[in-house]
Parts: structure tokens; sequence; C-alpha cells
């Protein structure tokens, strides 16, 4: 906790790295140029969640870190102790210890792959006051398979749920067991999470083009990546320029329908995964999904499913394409189904499409 108090007050400036996987260590610290110049007013370089290429590293100023941790407590209702359930060389994780040093307390660490006893064991020593956690959905899933580890988890003020879109037989599941999920929209570009169920922190700005791109602006935004990109998304001061495509309601909240890289082209025509992802997690028999487009011959892409079946359950394509086509478009309703035992995931937690675009591109 003492190199964080350093870097919030400037005397240090840091490269967070995964202590248990050496191979990656060396790659960060290679890539991301550790123990060269930088700016005096960077605090932290954290890498991003990227699946391809050099990783570019947000560049995070003490007073970016502050301006979320502080908007964090004041949209929670005040600082309290926190569970450090995600690796600190994630942004959420991050921002765990950052909100800690700020709150003036320390937190309680479990590690990301806790099993339901660790957890209850880490809620009981948190002790009184206030207390948040910060997961992703699939350790939420986890702990709700678990009921005593789920009456632990209810107890807390705040549960963050960052990292991507939550599935929502998860989120219902949650709400029955009493547990106030808060859902987080943000990225390491945005110092954490930076929008809370659809509704940005005090002095986050958010904007959408023409196209429904999504930019973030204010004192969250980092000041640019230490691999700098073409086009660089920081090229309008003070706002990020996501990849993510959203839609604003007529009160302000926003929501994310999903990525512009993910959008599977078929036909001629544009389907968001995450929207077809809703609609298949509606299925009785679906415990969890990730759709996703594969290269065809005819439709320039088709779209497949890969999906977790509850246990004793099963599901055919046949019967899926018939359940989407009752709420979306026949053209979103996937051509493919793979059961699959579980779901390749990459960073904190997110579903990895490209994974599953090559385990089935071939059609087999």
């Amino acid at each position: 906790m003492s190199v964080v108090e350093d870097l919030l007050a400037g005397r240090a400036s840091v490269l967070p790295v995964p202590a248990e996987d050496a191979g990656q260590t060396a790659a960060l610290t290679t890539a991301l140029r550790a123990g060269e110049e930088i700016d005096d007013d960077v605090a932290v370089v954290l890498s991003t969640s990227g699946t391809t290429g050099t990783p570019k590293g947000a560049l995070l100023t003490a007073a970016a870190l502050r301006a979320s941790a502080e908007a964090t407590h004041e949209r929670l209702g005040g600082t309290g102790r926190w569970l450090l359930a995600l690796s600190a060389y994630h942004v959420a994780g991050f921002q765990v210890l950052v909100r800690s040093v700020l709150a003036g307390t320390e937190p309680v660490a479990v590690p990301a792959a806790f099993d339901p006893d660790e957890l209850v064991a880490a809620i009981g020593a948190m002790g009184s006051g206030r207390r948040y956690t910060s997961l992703v959905a699939a350790q939420l899933d986890k702990v709700l398979r678990a009921p005593e580890a789920a009456d632990a988890l209810a107890s807390l003020d705040a549960v963050l749920i960052g990292g991507g879109p939550m599935p929502a037989g998860v989120a219902e599941r949650a709400r029955t067991a009493g547990i106030r999920v808060v859902r987080t929209y943000g990225m390491s570009e945005t110092s954490g999470g930076c929008v809370y169920d659809g509704v940005p922190l005090d002095g986050v700005r958010v904007k959408l083009a023409a196209d429904g791109r999504v930019s973030l602006g204010g004192p969250t935004v980092a000041s640019g990546y230490r691999n700098p990109v073409t086009p660089d998304p920081f090229a309008e001061p003070g706002w990020f320029r996501t990849d993510d495509i959203g839609a604003v309601d007529d009160s302000g909240v926003l929501e994310v329908l999903g990525r512009i890289d993910d959008a599977i082209s078929t036909g001629g025509l544009t389907v968001l995964p995450s929207l077809v992802e809703t609609a298949v997690a509606t299925h009785p028999a679906v415990a969890e999904c990730a759709v996703f487009g594969v290269a065809d011959e005819r439709l320039g892409q088709r779209v497949v499913a890969a999906v977790v079946v509850e246990d004793g359950a099963s599901v055919t394509a046949a019967e899926l394409r018939s359940h989407v086509s009752a709420t979306l478009p026949s053209t979103a309703a996937p051509r493919e189904v793979h059961v699959v035992e579980e779901l390749p995931r990459r960073g904190i937690g997110k579903i990895d499409r490209r994974a599953l675009a090559r385990m089935f591109g071939s059609g087999d």
C-alpha cells in the first residue's frame, strides 16, 4: 500500500505486473519499457486488455486516479473498507488499492480464483462500517452457487461488477440473493469504471458519434498511451474514443450494445453479439453463452453461439434459432450452436470471442 501512497503523492511511477506469471511480467516490462523515462505527472501505466499486438499501456495521473476513486465513493454513499478479489495489475483491482488508501483503510484480499469458504472468511474479517468489493460476472456466478458465500456477499453495501456484460440469469439470481450489484462500465483508459448502472460518475461525460460509438470524457481519462496508436483515441483533449457502440435513453442512461469490432456482418446486415446473447440467455437450458461470427462463403459471416447448459439440460440449434427469432430478426438467430463446458475468457473475465471464432471457424 505504501507504493500506492507514493504514486498518489507524486513520488513514484509504477507499472503493475502479474507476479505469478513470469512470462507475462517479462512481456509487459519489455513492451511498456519499464525503467525508461516517463512524464513526471504519470503515476501508473496500466496495461490494456487487448487481445492482439503490443500492449499500449494507459498513462494515468494521480489526479485521474483520485477523481475516479472519489467519484466512486460519492456514488456509493461514502468511503469504506474494500475486499480485493481481482488482480491488482488490472485497473479494477488497482482501483481497490487506490480507494483504500484514500479512505484510510486496508483492503482484505482473497485470490481471484477464491473458493467460497475463503470469501466468507475474508468478508468476516472486514469488520463493521461500509464495505465494498469489485468482481467480474464469472466470480459472482460462482458465489451464487454457494449459499453461505452468497449470504456473505449480500452483507456488503455494494458489489461492483465490471469486465463485460453480466448474463441476465446471474443478475436475477443476485437480486434474489439480496446482493446490491452495481454494474460498471469503463476501462484502463478511464481509470476503471466511470459509468455506474448507465449513469456517469460526477465529472464524467458521455457522448455518442453518429454511428453510436461511445466517447468518454472528464477528469478520469488517461493522458494517452505508452505506445501510441493511429488513429489516436485521445486526439480530442479530455476525451477517450472507445470501440464500443451505445445508446442513451430519454433519461440519460447509457446502454452499451457491443464492440464495433465484434459486430457480425451477415447477408449485408449487421448483428451485435451482445443483443443476441441477451436473447439466447433467456432460454431455460442456457447457463452462459457467447455469440460470434465466423466466415461464410454465402453470407460473408454467419452467426454462431457457444453455450454452457444448465446441469442436466440440453438445447439444439433449431430450438435456439426459434427462441431468438421470437424477439429478434431471424438474421440474428444463430445458425450454429456449440455446447462447451466453459467459455474462454481473457483479462479479468471478458469472454474471448476471437478464441471461439478460431475454435469453431472451420464449421466442424
